[in-house]
Protein backbone atom coordinates (compact mmCIF):
# COMPACT_ATOMS: atom_id res chain seq x y z
CA UNK A 1 0.00 0.00 0.00
CA UNK A 2 0.90 3.53 -0.41
CA UNK A 3 1.90 6.17 1.98
CA UNK A 4 0.94 9.21 2.62
CA UNK A 5 3.89 10.66 1.56
CA UNK A 6 4.01 8.60 -1.85
CA UNK A 7 0.32 9.33 -2.41
CA UNK A 8 1.33 13.50 -1.44
CA UNK A 9 4.88 13.58 -3.88
CA UNK A 10 2.37 11.72 -6.86
CA UNK A 11 -0.54 14.33 -6.41
CA UNK A 12 2.09 17.61 -6.39
CA UNK A 13 4.08 15.48 -9.05
CA UNK A 14 0.76 14.53 -11.22
CA UNK A 15 -0.94 17.85 -10.80
CA UNK A 16 2.01 20.32 -11.44
CA UNK A 17 3.06 18.24 -14.49
CA UNK A 18 -0.11 18.50 -16.28
CA UNK A 19 -0.66 22.37 -15.34
CA UNK A 20 2.32 22.88 -17.40
CA UNK A 21 1.17 20.91 -20.19
CA UNK A 22 -2.41 21.87 -20.18
CA UNK A 23 -2.58 25.59 -19.44
CA UNK A 24 -0.79 27.08 -22.68
CA UNK A 25 -2.26 24.17 -24.62
CA UNK A 26 -6.00 25.02 -23.32
CA UNK A 27 -5.68 28.82 -23.97
CA UNK A 28 -4.77 28.69 -27.33
CA UNK A 29 -7.20 25.89 -28.39
CA UNK A 30 -9.95 27.69 -26.66
CA UNK A 31 -9.16 31.47 -27.71
CA UNK A 32 -9.16 32.42 -24.01
CA UNK A 33 -6.58 33.98 -22.90
CA UNK A 34 -3.95 31.93 -20.82
CA UNK A 35 -4.27 34.19 -17.49
CA UNK A 36 -8.04 32.96 -17.35
CA UNK A 37 -7.17 29.45 -18.38
CA UNK A 38 -4.29 29.42 -16.11
CA UNK A 39 -6.49 30.42 -12.88
CA UNK A 40 -9.09 28.52 -13.91
CA UNK A 41 -6.63 25.10 -14.64
CA UNK A 42 -5.05 26.29 -10.85
CA UNK A 43 -8.52 26.08 -9.19
CA UNK A 44 -9.18 22.32 -11.17
CA UNK A 45 -5.97 21.54 -9.64
CA UNK A 46 -6.79 22.22 -6.56
CA UNK A 47 -10.39 20.39 -6.29
CA UNK A 48 -8.25 17.85 -8.46
CA UNK A 49 -5.50 16.81 -5.47
CA UNK A 50 -8.08 17.09 -2.94
CA UNK A 51 -10.23 14.32 -5.20
CA UNK A 52 -7.09 12.97 -5.91
CA UNK A 53 -6.58 11.92 -2.21
CA UNK A 54 -9.84 10.59 -1.96
CA UNK A 55 -10.29 8.49 -5.12
CA UNK A 56 -6.99 7.04 -5.34
CA UNK A 57 -6.92 6.13 -1.97
CA UNK A 58 -10.30 4.51 -2.65
CA UNK A 59 -9.07 2.64 -6.00
CA UNK A 60 -5.80 1.13 -3.89
CA UNK A 61 -8.26 -0.48 -0.92
CA UNK A 62 -10.33 -2.49 -4.34
CA UNK A 63 -7.43 -3.04 -6.61
CA UNK A 64 -4.36 -3.49 -4.08
CA UNK A 65 -1.38 -3.83 -6.42
CA UNK A 66 0.52 -1.63 -8.59
CA UNK A 67 0.65 -4.04 -11.40
CA UNK A 68 -2.57 -3.05 -13.17
CA UNK A 69 -4.18 -4.17 -16.26
CA UNK A 70 -4.79 -1.82 -19.11
CA UNK A 71 -8.74 -2.18 -17.84
CA UNK A 72 -7.99 -1.53 -14.42
CA UNK A 73 -5.87 1.83 -15.79
CA UNK A 74 -8.31 2.69 -17.81
CA UNK A 75 -11.24 2.04 -15.32
CA UNK A 76 -8.51 4.43 -12.64
CA UNK A 77 -8.25 7.03 -14.71
CA UNK A 78 -11.72 7.62 -16.49
CA UNK A 79 -13.75 6.99 -12.59
CA UNK A 80 -11.35 9.92 -11.37
CA UNK A 81 -11.67 12.25 -14.81
CA UNK A 82 -15.78 11.84 -14.53
CA UNK A 83 -16.04 12.58 -10.71
CA UNK A 84 -13.65 15.74 -11.36
CA UNK A 85 -15.66 16.61 -14.14
CA UNK A 86 -19.16 16.19 -12.05
CA UNK A 87 -17.87 18.53 -9.32
CA UNK A 88 -16.12 21.09 -11.43
CA UNK A 89 -18.53 21.81 -14.33
CA UNK A 90 -20.77 24.82 -12.15
CA UNK A 91 -17.48 26.66 -11.57
CA UNK A 92 -16.28 26.18 -14.86
CA UNK A 93 -19.40 27.75 -16.36
CA UNK A 94 -19.23 30.40 -13.74
CA UNK A 95 -15.85 31.12 -14.27
CA UNK A 96 -15.67 31.26 -18.09
CA UNK A 97 -18.93 33.26 -18.27
CA UNK A 98 -20.57 30.08 -20.41
CA UNK A 99 -22.93 27.54 -20.08
CA UNK A 100 -23.16 24.79 -18.83
CA UNK A 101 -22.97 22.72 -22.58
CA UNK A 102 -19.56 24.99 -23.39
CA UNK A 103 -18.48 24.48 -20.24
CA UNK A 104 -19.04 20.59 -20.38
CA UNK A 105 -16.68 20.95 -23.82
CA UNK A 106 -14.16 22.55 -22.09
CA UNK A 107 -14.20 20.66 -19.36
CA UNK A 108 -14.15 17.24 -21.22
CA UNK A 109 -11.50 18.79 -22.91
CA UNK A 110 -9.85 19.11 -19.43
CA UNK A 111 -10.93 15.73 -19.03
CA UNK A 112 -9.68 14.39 -22.09
CA UNK A 113 -6.06 15.24 -21.40
CA UNK A 114 -5.92 14.40 -18.43
CA UNK A 115 -7.45 11.06 -18.77
CA UNK A 116 -4.50 10.08 -21.11
CA UNK A 117 -1.97 11.93 -18.97
CA UNK A 118 -3.22 10.00 -15.99
CA UNK A 119 -2.39 6.98 -18.00
CA UNK A 120 0.73 7.59 -19.23
CA UNK A 121 1.72 9.18 -15.51
CA UNK A 122 0.40 6.67 -12.94
CA UNK A 123 2.01 3.75 -15.03
CA UNK A 124 5.75 5.63 -15.20
CA UNK A 125 4.98 6.96 -11.57
CA UNK A 126 4.43 3.27 -10.24
CA UNK A 127 7.29 1.86 -12.38
CA UNK A 128 9.74 4.42 -10.44
CA UNK A 129 7.97 3.39 -7.44
CA UNK A 130 8.80 -0.19 -7.54
CA UNK A 131 12.58 0.09 -9.00
CA UNK A 132 13.19 2.53 -6.10
CA UNK A 133 11.09 -0.11 -3.60
CA UNK A 134 12.71 -2.94 -4.78
CA UNK A 135 16.72 -0.78 -4.39
CA UNK A 136 15.20 -0.24 -0.85
CA UNK A 137 14.20 -3.83 0.05
CA UNK A 138 18.19 -4.73 -1.32
CA UNK A 139 19.89 -2.91 0.93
Amino acid sequence: MRSWKERVMHMVLFEFGGLVIVTPLASALSGHGLAEIGILAVGLATAAMAWNLVWNWGFDRIVPTRQRSLSQRLAQAFGFELGLLVMTLPAVAWWMEIGLIEAFWLDAGFMLFFLIYAMVFNTVFDRVMQRRLAKGATR
